[in-house]
């Protein structure tokens, strides 16, 4: 069972004097609102102490240093278990080996003289969220002796001490997931928040029957496997650096400290405050999380980007929430393939349209200041084009760097596999998210056709088989954006645009995305995903979702990132550049600053501005 002990007054002198010492830098933490925080103690040689500390500024989540100040390290009052109890509350550690479980630790005392305590935090134990959530934590006898996994996330990389991030699990009742994490957020604040919740293979764990320490919990049939730090973290903090003597309190026995947890009833909670669960993908299971203020922010860039300024019947196309489930799905993407261009003027050259590019190049600069890898697949007959137009908006500084350009003309389902997968191996994804923005879609004949029932298969390369063969390839997920139909991913509203969309019983694309963000002007969709982009990882509640709880926060509205926004400034150059290689407006066919008709001045301007506006806006 779990040993819960306060600190007595009958503790050997020895190791009274270590942990009390009466010195400056010892902080009490007496006198703060709620229950007292459970905690572990880590002991280590003084030496260790500076290296250790930078390990728990780095491992805040699943190392949270209580009572410390920058430089001390020594141990809270009011924060140990009674040594004198005779049950293994401490373990010894002899150069990174568990040696032993010891029940006190006085014949040490000579040893600790030159050694330092830790008092570690435990407060993101999940039970207290399963009770303030009404319900019941399925470990053994309800005693959290549930099993603890080693991930492949690495929790520190500090001089001599090097560890993977430990995580505990819990199954959760799919409808129950929200009510588990709004009870978290109450009754902890952060530290009572998942750090992911999906499959075990994106943390690296092979098998959840396996645990590293003690026991699995299983999972039901519509449960959701969730998961939070670890005490056994610090165990393989102390088990790396090789130490010939640390101490460490023993896997289930816990302190407690005069901390008090903070209680925050759920109607005091600010949107900043409230999260909101999203699934995001199926295969692999996905959620995420982010704050309802950035929630309503994106919903409010959604709503903006579906006006209709062709009077076309896009309203009818709108899949509400698409923006904030692709922005989420990318915002966990590693690598993204972007992909452009709908051929429209067969009488000029170049045969492209100035609605893609700007929405492309804007999401990957975006991408780019998030340090995600970004590739562009396009036509073989435009690669050329599409060389310059990136050359120039990297001289333009629109781009950071040069992306790669690369072609696919087709082929097998085994070609399409081979360019989406390193060697092939569809366990081993070269992107993790494929985004079309205004790219003409292969329809249910197999033809390709513009607006006016035109078919334009001879000029599209086959990229549409990347996207179905990623259907297929597990932790692949796709975007498309379109504002009429017929583009690529708008398979996903083909009944909607068949009924409501001129010509759209021929024109309708048939193959379908993931997620489809629907817009008056596609790049009006590329221009909301950068925006949602921002916002998300703005969101400390997301950013700390993302990083696992591992090391500092971002700054929100760092400044690199709002320099990448898109702004009326660097779309200007964008299509200035498209104007200067003489690529033409897709409605009126006039080589000037117009999109789909519409003046850039005007109509593009006052859009750029609200999504920025939007985007920029302090709570």
């Amino acid at each position: 069972m779990i040993l819960t002990s306060h600190l007595t007054s009958r503790l050997p002198s020895a190791i009274r004097r270590f942990i009390l010492q009466r010195k400056s830098n010892i902080r009490s933490m007496s006198g703060m609102a709620g229950g007292p925080q459970q905690a572990n103690m880590v002991v280590l040689h003084r030496s260790l102490a500076p290296a250790f500390e930078s390990v728990c500024q780095a491992g805040s989540g699943p190392l949270p240093l209580l009572g410390s100040e920058p430089g001390k390290w020594t141990l809270c009052p009011g924060a140990v278990s009674d040594t004198r109890m005779r049950c293994s509350q401490f373990q010894k550690y002899e150069f990174g080996v568990c040696t032993g479980s010891l029940a006190s630790l006085e014949e040490y005392s000579e040893q600790l003289k030159d050694m330092m305590a830790f008092v570690l935090g435990c407060s993101f134990s999940p039970e207290g969220a399963f009770k303030g959530a009404g319900l019941l934590s399925r470990d053994l006898a309800g005693l959290g002796h549930t099993g603890a996994y080693k991930t492949t996330v690495p929790c520190s990389t500090t001089a001599r001490f090097c560890c993977p991030l430990m995580v505990t699990m819990r199954p959760v009742p799919k409808d129950k997931l929200e009510r588990l994490v709004l009870a978290g957020c109450s009754m902890g604040g952060e530290h009572l928040q998942p750090i992911y919740i999906g499959h075990p293979n994106l943390l690296g764990i092979k098998d959840l029957s396996q645990p590293d320490y003690r026991d699995p919990v299983v999972c039901q049939p519509g449960d959701v496997p969730v998961f939070w730090p670890s005490q056994q973290t610090s165990l393989e903090a102390v088990s790396s650096c090789k130490a010939p003597l640390a101490f460490t309190s023993a896997p289930g026995h816990m302190i407690l400290t005069d901390l008090k947890d903070v209680k925050t009833p759920a109607t005091c909670l600010t949107p900043e405050g409230i999260l909101e669960v999203h699934h995001i993908s199926q295969d692999p299971l996905h959620y995420s999380l982010a704050s309802a203020s950035a929630v309503q922010k994106i919903r409010e860039l959604e709503t903006l980007i579906a006006v209709d300024p062709g009077n076309r019947g896009i309203g009818h196309l709108l899949c509400k929430g698409e923006l904030l489930q692709a922005s989420l799905s990318l915002s966990h993407a590693r690598s993204v393939l972007l992909t452009t261009s709908f051929p429209m003027h067969f009488t000029h050259e170049p045969l492209e349209e100035t609605d893609g590019p700007p929405g492309a190049i804007t999401l990957a600069a975006f991408l780019q200041t998030l340090e995600k890898e970004v590739s562009m697949v396009v036509d073989q007959r435009a690669l050329s084009l599409h060389r310059k137009l990136v050359e120039e908006v990297v001289e333009q500084r629109v781009l950071k760097t040069q992306i790669p350009l690369l072609t696919y003309q087709g082929g097998s389902a085994e070609a399409a596999q081979a360019f989406l997968c390193k060697d092939g191996d569809p366990k081993s994804p070269k992107f993790d998210h494929l985004v079309t923005t205004a790219r003409a879609g292969r329809a249910a004949d197999a033809n390709y056709y513009n607006a006016r029932k035109m078919n334009i298969k001879h000029l599209v390369d086959s990229i549409d088989d990347l996207f179905l063969a990623a259907q297929k390839i597990p932790c692949i997920s796709s975007t498309g954006v379109g504002d009429g139909g017929n583009e690529l991913g708008m398979g996903k509203v083909k009944e909607a645009v068949k009924r409501y969309i001129r010509n759209g019983a021929v024109i309708a694309c048939d193959m379908e995305t993931n997620f489809a963000v629907i817009a008056g002007v596609s790049n009006w969709g590329g221009y909301a995903l950068a925006c949602a982009l921002y916002i998300l990882n703005s969101c400390e509640v997301h950013g700390r979702y993302l990083r696992k709880a591992i090391g500092p926060p971002k700054v929100p509205g760092e400044q690199v990132w709002t320099h990448a926004l898109p702004s009326v400034t660097k779309e200007e150059k964008m299509l200035g550049i498209l104007v200067k290689h003489k690529v033409r407006s897709g409605v009126s066919g006039i080589v000037g600053m117009e999109v789909d008709g519409l003046p850039f001045h005007g109509t593009h301007t006052q859009m750029i501005q609200k999504l920025v506006d939007v985007t920029t806006v302090c709570p």
